[in-house]
Protein backbone atom coordinates (compact mmCIF):
# COMPACT_ATOMS: atom_id res chain seq x y z
CA UNK A 1 0.00 0.00 0.00
CA UNK A 2 1.36 3.69 -0.60
CA UNK A 3 1.48 5.54 2.29
CA UNK A 4 0.47 9.01 1.22
CA UNK A 5 -0.03 10.49 4.73
CA UNK A 6 3.78 8.87 6.01
CA UNK A 7 5.51 10.22 2.62
CA UNK A 8 4.00 14.05 2.66
CA UNK A 9 4.94 14.29 6.61
CA UNK A 10 8.30 13.02 5.65
CA UNK A 11 8.86 15.38 2.26
CA UNK A 12 7.38 18.55 4.47
CA UNK A 13 10.29 17.91 6.86
CA UNK A 14 12.93 17.14 5.20
CA UNK A 15 12.35 18.23 1.88
CA UNK A 16 13.42 15.73 -0.51
CA UNK A 17 12.80 12.09 0.24
CA UNK A 18 13.64 8.50 -1.99
CA UNK A 19 10.77 6.02 -1.60
CA UNK A 20 12.19 2.74 -2.10
CA UNK A 21 8.86 -0.20 -2.39
CA UNK A 22 9.70 -3.96 -3.33
CA UNK A 23 8.40 -4.00 -7.09
CA UNK A 24 8.14 -7.64 -7.23
CA UNK A 25 9.94 -10.91 -6.04
CA UNK A 26 10.60 -14.59 -7.30
CA UNK A 27 10.86 -16.89 -4.95
CA UNK A 28 11.40 -16.05 -0.71
CA UNK A 29 11.98 -12.51 -0.15
CA UNK A 30 12.21 -10.43 3.07
CA UNK A 31 9.18 -9.17 2.24
CA UNK A 32 6.07 -8.53 0.64
CA UNK A 33 5.59 -6.45 -3.00
CA UNK A 34 4.71 -2.96 -2.04
CA UNK A 35 6.56 -3.33 1.12
CA UNK A 36 8.08 0.20 1.28
CA UNK A 37 10.88 2.53 3.25
CA UNK A 38 10.98 6.15 2.66
CA UNK A 39 15.08 7.18 3.51
CA UNK A 40 16.33 10.95 3.48
CA UNK A 41 19.77 12.57 4.34
CA UNK A 42 20.44 11.65 7.78
CA UNK A 43 17.56 9.06 8.61
CA UNK A 44 14.64 6.86 7.24
CA UNK A 45 11.57 4.75 8.03
CA UNK A 46 9.84 1.70 7.34
CA UNK A 47 11.88 -1.24 6.33
CA UNK A 48 11.99 -3.46 3.36
CA UNK A 49 13.39 -6.49 5.10
CA UNK A 50 16.71 -5.53 6.88
CA UNK A 51 20.00 -6.67 6.10
CA UNK A 52 22.31 -6.54 3.04
CA UNK A 53 19.20 -6.21 0.82
CA UNK A 54 18.20 -3.21 2.75
CA UNK A 55 21.58 -1.55 3.34
CA UNK A 56 22.16 -1.62 -0.16
CA UNK A 57 18.77 0.12 -0.97
CA UNK A 58 19.36 2.93 1.58
CA UNK A 59 22.88 3.00 -0.53
CA UNK A 60 21.43 3.64 -3.41
CA UNK A 61 18.63 5.57 -2.10
CA UNK A 62 21.00 8.30 -0.36
CA UNK A 63 22.97 8.38 -4.10
CA UNK A 64 19.38 8.66 -6.12
CA UNK A 65 18.61 11.87 -3.83
CA UNK A 66 20.92 14.32 -5.36
CA UNK A 67 20.20 13.57 -8.63
CA UNK A 68 16.69 12.92 -8.38
CA UNK A 69 14.20 10.52 -10.79
CA UNK A 70 13.99 7.01 -10.26
CA UNK A 71 15.70 3.72 -10.59
CA UNK A 72 14.63 0.11 -10.87
CA UNK A 73 17.06 -2.68 -9.67
CA UNK A 74 16.97 -6.59 -9.28
CA UNK A 75 18.78 -8.37 -7.52
CA UNK A 76 19.08 -12.53 -6.82
CA UNK A 77 19.37 -12.09 -2.90
CA UNK A 78 21.82 -15.18 -2.56
CA UNK A 79 24.17 -14.54 -5.03
CA UNK A 80 24.70 -10.98 -5.15
CA UNK A 81 24.25 -10.03 -0.95
CA UNK A 82 24.58 -13.43 0.70
CA UNK A 83 21.34 -13.52 1.81
CA UNK A 84 20.14 -17.25 2.76
CA UNK A 85 16.65 -16.19 0.98
CA UNK A 86 16.54 -17.92 -2.21
CA UNK A 87 14.66 -15.58 -4.37
CA UNK A 88 15.29 -12.64 -6.39
CA UNK A 89 13.58 -9.28 -5.47
CA UNK A 90 13.13 -6.12 -7.63
CA UNK A 91 13.22 -2.79 -5.86
CA UNK A 92 11.91 0.49 -6.89
CA UNK A 93 13.77 4.03 -5.86
CA UNK A 94 12.31 7.12 -6.60
CA UNK A 95 12.82 10.86 -5.28
CA UNK A 96 9.68 12.72 -4.18
CA UNK A 97 9.87 16.76 -3.14
CA UNK A 98 7.04 18.71 -2.73
CA UNK A 99 5.46 18.98 -6.13
CA UNK A 100 6.03 15.14 -7.07
CA UNK A 101 3.93 14.57 -3.82
CA UNK A 102 1.45 17.16 -4.30
CA UNK A 103 0.89 15.33 -8.11
CA UNK A 104 -0.21 12.10 -5.94
CA UNK A 105 -3.14 14.18 -4.11
CA UNK A 106 -6.45 12.80 -4.85
CA UNK A 107 -5.65 9.43 -6.58
CA UNK A 108 -6.64 6.04 -5.00
CA UNK A 109 -4.64 4.00 -7.07
CA UNK A 110 -0.35 5.30 -7.44
CA UNK A 111 0.16 3.85 -11.12
CA UNK A 112 3.02 5.67 -12.77
CA UNK A 113 5.81 4.18 -15.25
CA UNK A 114 9.32 3.26 -14.00
CA UNK A 115 12.72 2.44 -15.67
CA UNK A 116 11.67 4.47 -18.90
CA UNK A 117 8.97 2.82 -19.57
CA UNK A 118 6.58 4.33 -22.00
CA UNK A 119 4.54 7.40 -20.75
CA UNK A 120 1.21 5.94 -22.54
CA UNK A 121 -0.41 3.74 -19.82
CA UNK A 122 -0.51 -0.06 -21.03
CA UNK A 123 -4.14 -2.05 -21.51
CA UNK A 124 -3.43 -4.03 -18.16
CA UNK A 125 -3.24 -1.41 -16.17
CA UNK A 126 -6.26 0.24 -17.59
CA UNK A 127 -8.05 -2.70 -16.96
CA UNK A 128 -6.48 -2.96 -13.56
CA UNK A 129 -8.05 0.61 -12.21
CA UNK A 130 -11.13 0.05 -14.15
CA UNK A 131 -11.63 -3.24 -12.30
CA UNK A 132 -10.50 -1.20 -9.14
CA UNK A 133 -13.23 1.29 -9.38
CA UNK A 134 -15.66 -0.54 -10.65
CA UNK A 135 -15.78 -3.24 -7.69
CA UNK A 136 -14.31 -0.66 -5.65
CA UNK A 137 -11.48 -3.34 -4.18
CA UNK A 138 -8.08 -1.89 -3.96
CA UNK A 139 -5.81 -3.98 -6.81
CA UNK A 140 -2.27 -5.75 -5.00
CA UNK A 141 0.72 -3.70 -5.37
CA UNK A 142 2.56 -5.27 -8.47
CA UNK A 143 4.58 -4.08 -11.34
CA UNK A 144 3.14 -4.55 -15.10
CA UNK A 145 4.65 -3.88 -18.44
CA UNK A 146 7.22 -0.94 -16.30
CA UNK A 147 4.65 0.46 -14.64
CA UNK A 148 4.45 0.34 -10.73
CA UNK A 149 0.63 -0.09 -9.49
CA UNK A 150 -0.03 0.89 -5.66
CA UNK A 151 -2.97 1.44 -3.76
CA UNK A 152 -3.02 4.35 -1.35
CA UNK A 153 -2.89 2.92 2.12
CA UNK A 154 -6.13 2.92 3.99
CA UNK A 155 -6.19 1.89 7.52
CA UNK A 156 -7.65 -2.02 7.53
CA UNK A 157 -8.51 -2.06 11.09
CA UNK A 158 -9.85 1.07 14.01
CA UNK A 159 -8.51 0.20 17.26
CA UNK A 160 -9.37 1.61 19.99
CA UNK A 161 -7.42 1.72 22.95
CA UNK A 162 -8.95 3.07 26.37
CA UNK A 163 -6.56 4.28 29.03
CA UNK A 164 -3.05 6.26 28.61
CA UNK A 165 -1.39 4.32 31.52
CA UNK A 166 2.04 2.40 31.30
CA UNK A 167 -0.08 -0.68 30.06
CA UNK A 168 -1.69 1.76 27.22
CA UNK A 169 1.44 3.32 26.41
CA UNK A 170 3.34 0.42 26.00
CA UNK A 171 0.47 -0.96 23.46
CA UNK A 172 0.57 2.41 21.51
CA UNK A 173 4.29 1.79 21.02
CA UNK A 174 4.18 -1.84 19.67
CA UNK A 175 0.92 -1.17 17.53
CA UNK A 176 1.21 2.43 15.83
CA UNK A 177 4.35 1.23 13.27
CA UNK A 178 2.07 -1.37 12.22
CA UNK A 179 0.42 -1.17 8.09
CA UNK A 180 -3.06 -0.70 7.91
CA UNK A 181 -3.39 0.16 11.59
CA UNK A 182 -5.50 3.41 12.95
CA UNK A 183 -5.49 3.78 16.68
CA UNK A 184 -7.93 5.73 18.54
CA UNK A 185 -6.37 6.58 22.25
CA UNK A 186 -8.60 7.71 24.94
CA UNK A 187 -8.21 9.23 28.33
CA UNK A 188 -10.26 11.43 30.94
CA UNK A 189 -7.66 14.41 30.24
CA UNK A 190 -5.01 15.60 27.76
CA UNK A 191 -1.91 15.72 30.10
CA UNK A 192 -2.77 11.82 30.93
CA UNK A 193 -0.76 11.57 27.38
CA UNK A 194 2.48 11.57 26.72
CA UNK A 195 4.12 14.87 24.56
CA UNK A 196 5.15 12.50 21.80
CA UNK A 197 2.24 10.32 20.04
CA UNK A 198 3.08 7.93 16.93
CA UNK A 199 2.05 8.68 13.65
CA UNK A 200 -1.51 7.47 13.33
CA UNK A 201 -2.79 7.94 16.75
CA UNK A 202 -6.08 10.09 17.52
CA UNK A 203 -5.83 11.37 20.63
CA UNK A 204 -9.47 11.86 22.37
CA UNK A 205 -10.41 12.56 26.18
CA UNK A 206 -12.92 13.37 28.35
CA UNK A 207 -14.00 13.94 32.17
CA UNK A 208 -15.99 10.70 31.91
CA UNK A 209 -14.36 8.15 28.96
CA UNK A 210 -17.09 6.28 28.69
CA UNK A 211 -19.33 8.84 27.03
CA UNK A 212 -16.90 8.77 23.92
CA UNK A 213 -17.70 5.07 23.48
CA UNK A 214 -20.64 6.14 20.92
CA UNK A 215 -18.27 7.48 18.71
CA UNK A 216 -16.46 4.09 17.89
CA UNK A 217 -17.96 2.57 14.77
CA UNK A 218 -18.63 -0.76 15.12
CA UNK A 219 -15.77 -2.24 13.18
CA UNK A 220 -13.57 -1.03 15.88
CA UNK A 221 -11.79 -3.25 18.02
CA UNK A 222 -11.15 -2.66 21.72
CA UNK A 223 -8.53 -2.76 24.30
CA UNK A 224 -9.80 -1.67 27.93
CA UNK A 225 -7.28 -1.20 30.80
CA UNK A 226 -8.20 2.06 32.35
CA UNK A 227 -7.04 2.70 35.85
CA UNK A 228 -10.36 2.37 37.03
CA UNK A 229 -11.97 -1.07 37.37
CA UNK A 230 -15.25 0.88 37.86
CA UNK A 231 -14.91 2.41 34.18
CA UNK A 232 -13.50 -0.96 32.94
CA UNK A 233 -17.11 -2.24 33.09
CA UNK A 234 -19.30 0.59 32.14
CA UNK A 235 -17.24 0.24 29.19
CA UNK A 236 -17.77 -3.33 28.54
CA UNK A 237 -21.51 -2.70 29.14
CA UNK A 238 -21.88 0.47 26.64
CA UNK A 239 -19.67 -1.19 23.92
CA UNK A 240 -21.60 -4.37 24.27
CA UNK A 241 -24.84 -2.30 23.62
CA UNK A 242 -23.47 -1.20 20.65
CA UNK A 243 -21.32 -3.74 19.08
CA UNK A 244 -18.14 -4.15 18.23
CA UNK A 245 -15.63 -6.14 16.11
CA UNK A 246 -13.18 -7.08 19.64
CA UNK A 247 -13.04 -6.37 22.89
CA UNK A 248 -10.24 -7.06 25.20
CA UNK A 249 -10.14 -6.46 28.96
CA UNK A 250 -7.12 -5.96 30.88
CA UNK A 251 -7.57 -8.13 34.15
CA UNK A 252 -6.96 -11.54 36.31
CA UNK A 253 -9.49 -14.36 36.65
CA UNK A 254 -11.12 -13.04 38.88
CA UNK A 255 -11.69 -9.55 37.82
CA UNK A 256 -13.26 -11.33 34.94
CA UNK A 257 -15.38 -13.30 37.21
CA UNK A 258 -16.79 -10.47 38.94
CA UNK A 259 -17.14 -8.64 35.49
CA UNK A 260 -19.15 -11.66 33.89
CA UNK A 261 -21.55 -11.97 36.65
CA UNK A 262 -22.03 -7.74 36.44
CA UNK A 263 -22.66 -7.85 32.96
CA UNK A 264 -25.63 -10.18 33.45
CA UNK A 265 -26.75 -8.67 35.84
CA UNK A 266 -26.48 -5.68 33.57
CA UNK A 267 -28.99 -7.62 31.07
CA UNK A 268 -26.22 -9.05 28.78
CA UNK A 269 -26.74 -12.60 27.44
CA UNK A 270 -23.87 -14.78 28.68
CA UNK A 271 -23.05 -15.68 24.45
CA UNK A 272 -22.67 -11.57 24.15
CA UNK A 273 -20.38 -11.49 27.21
CA UNK A 274 -18.13 -14.77 26.04
CA UNK A 275 -17.06 -11.99 22.93
CA UNK A 276 -15.38 -9.73 25.61
CA UNK A 277 -11.16 -11.71 25.74
CA UNK A 278 -10.44 -11.37 29.35
CA UNK A 279 -7.33 -11.38 30.50
CA UNK A 280 -5.86 -10.21 27.29
CA UNK A 281 -1.99 -10.80 26.72
CA UNK A 282 0.25 -14.38 27.41
CA UNK A 283 0.43 -14.89 31.10
CA UNK A 284 3.84 -16.71 29.86
CA UNK A 285 5.78 -13.26 28.66
CA UNK A 286 4.68 -11.87 32.22
CA UNK A 287 3.16 -8.60 33.72
CA UNK A 288 5.95 -6.14 32.38
CA UNK A 289 3.89 -3.36 30.64
CA UNK A 290 5.58 -4.28 27.52
CA UNK A 291 5.40 -7.54 27.58
CA UNK A 292 1.59 -7.44 27.93
CA UNK A 293 1.44 -5.25 24.98
CA UNK A 294 3.87 -7.47 23.26
CA UNK A 295 1.04 -10.64 24.08
CA UNK A 296 -1.63 -8.35 22.79
CA UNK A 297 -0.43 -7.26 19.53
CA UNK A 298 0.56 -11.02 19.12
CA UNK A 299 -3.09 -12.41 19.61
CA UNK A 300 -4.30 -9.45 17.15
CA UNK A 301 -1.98 -10.07 14.63
CA UNK A 302 -2.75 -14.20 14.64
CA UNK A 303 -6.56 -13.17 14.86
CA UNK A 304 -6.01 -10.79 11.65
CA UNK A 305 -3.85 -13.30 10.03
CA UNK A 306 -6.59 -16.41 10.89
CA UNK A 307 -9.36 -13.98 9.24
CA UNK A 308 -7.39 -12.87 5.95
CA UNK A 309 -5.97 -15.79 5.15
CA UNK A 310 -2.42 -13.55 4.62
CA UNK A 311 0.53 -15.71 3.89
CA UNK A 312 3.99 -14.71 3.15
CA UNK A 313 7.72 -16.55 2.73
CA UNK A 314 10.40 -14.53 4.68
CA UNK A 315 13.67 -14.53 3.80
Amino acid sequence: MFDLAALRAAVAAEGRVARVVIASHDGSSPRETGAAMLVWQGGQSGTIGGGALEWEATRRALELLDAGGSRIDRQALGPALGQCCGGAVTVLTEVYDARAVAGLEAQEVIARPVDGAPAEMPLAVRRILNRARAEGIPPLPRLVQGWMVEPLARPAREIWIWGAGHVGRALVSVLAPLPDVAITWIDVAEDRFPAEIPAGVTRLWAANPADLAARAPARAEHLVLTYSHALDLELCHRLLRQGFAGLGLIGSETKWARFRSRLKALGHPPERIAAIRCPIGDRTLGKHPQAIAIGVAATALKHNDAATGKKDSAG
